[in-house]
């Protein structure tokens, strides 16, 4: 494949991926409005965050092996039916009317099982599919998907919330599924051609399996930064889990909440467009630390804020820098880390830096509930 053709791949599955997360996404804020109007209460969609970060954290080792071993256009393939299925079994509780939340938490974590394995698959193709000089633009459109889909996405899920419901909204989400499961059987991913150090680290499949660790902890480096990274996610992205409960209570309002999502996503647009033109700093480290302060600032400022404005500027200053950090972070792993080992090596990053995140969703919403809400009245 010319280098071409396999830029116009890579460009190809971000869209894709773009249009699969705007269904997820419109599934997941329809479902989280109808659970906090029924129960106006946090925990559930506490749970439903700590249900989404356990498989990654149990098994995102062993999805690493079979990334660098299976051909990675097949796994996710599979990730992306296995996921469907578990928007059927929703779509179907809830028009037969037996719809709970146990099972909500089930298929919760059933999608993620298969996003785990997904997740290195896709990360581990991006460097065959571009070369060094262009992955840092590469990886800083990459983190676009996720806050374009975030712009798109909570807009249409409040406008076809009223019109058709969850169940609608679901309709739809099978059918991006659909989409991205017939654009990823067209498309062609070389595989990595085995390396010496590679070859020298395989052995059986558990064994295997923990092999990214073993290559991070001898690089004590990179692996003091994915502990870093752990302890920023439990202080930063636990919280994420009350966006909806939070502000649909301080403005009562569900279009502001879909606009204040969006915002917050548009925050995270503006970041990966300026990452992209500008392609961060040499060293890399020096874009990665900055970020993560102003977006720990903001946080401070969200937590603060009573007013839309406040809280619409709070959250877009907030995400503006994330989609720098994030893509600084990956060129280095990507550039230290052997093609051959990359899917096992990021796996173990995966369950390294979400390791306290189970913990962090755990704790927020029983403590919003029953300490801070009650507190402050």
């Amino acid at each position: 494949m010319t280098q071409t053709g396999s830029l116009r791949t890579f460009y190809t599955l971000i869209l894709t991926q773009v249009l699969s997360l705007i269904g997820s996404r419109m599934t997941s804020l329809a479902i989280g409005i109808k659970i906090f109007s029924d129960t106006n209460q946090a925990t559930p969609l506490a749970l439903t965050a700590f249900f989404s970060t356990l498989p990654s954290l149990l098994s995102a080792s062993v999805a690493g092996v079979f990334a660098d071993r299976w051909n990675r256009r097949y796994m996710m393939i599979i990730a992306d039916v296995g996921q469907a299925v578990g928007t059927v079994i929703l779509l179907v509780s809830l028009v037969t009317g037996t719809f709970e939340l146990w099972l909500l938490y089930v298929v919760t974590f059933i999608q993620a099982f298969f996003t785990t394995f997904q997740t290195p698959a896709f990360d581990a193709s991006i460097t065959m599919l571009v070369p060094d000089h262009h992955r840092d633009r590469a990886n800083a459109i990459q983190q676009l998907a996720g806050p374009a889909s975030g712009i798109v996405a909570p807009v249409l899920a409040g406008l076809l919330f009223v019109l058709v419901g969850a169940t609608g909204v679901m309709v739809i989400d099978l059918a991006t599924f659909t989409v991205a499961v017939l654009v990823v059987m067209a498309v062609h991913i070389p595989h990595p051609e085995q390396t010496e150090e590679g070859r020298a680290m395989r052995t059986g499949v558990w064994r295997d399996a923990l092999t990214g660790f073993r290559y991070l902890r001898t690089r004590r480096t990179l692996f003091s930064v994915a502990l870093y990274v752990a302890l920023i996610n439990f202080l930063i992205g636990g919280t994420f889990a009350l966006n909806t409960p939070y502000l649909l209570t301080i403005t009562g309002s569900e279009a502001m909440l879909g606009t204040l999502l969006g915002v917050m996503s548009a925050g995270a647009i503006v970041g990966g467009v300026i990452m992209s033109a500008w392609g961060g700093t040499r060293p890399r480290i020096h874009t990665i630390m900055p970020g993560i302060a102003l977006s720990g600032a903001c946080l401070a400022l969200y937590g603060l804020g009573r007013s839309p404005l406040a809280l619409g500027a709070a959250l877009f200053l907030l995400e503006l820098p994330l989609p720098m950090v994030n893509a600084s972070f990956m060129s280095i792993m990507q550039a230290k880390v052997p093609p051959d080992l990359q899917g096992r090596v990021f796996a173990a990053l995966s369950q390294i830096s979400l390791g306290l995140m189970p913990v962090a969703f755990a704790l927020i919403g029983p403590l919003s509930d029953r300490v801070f809400e009650p507190a402050v009245g």
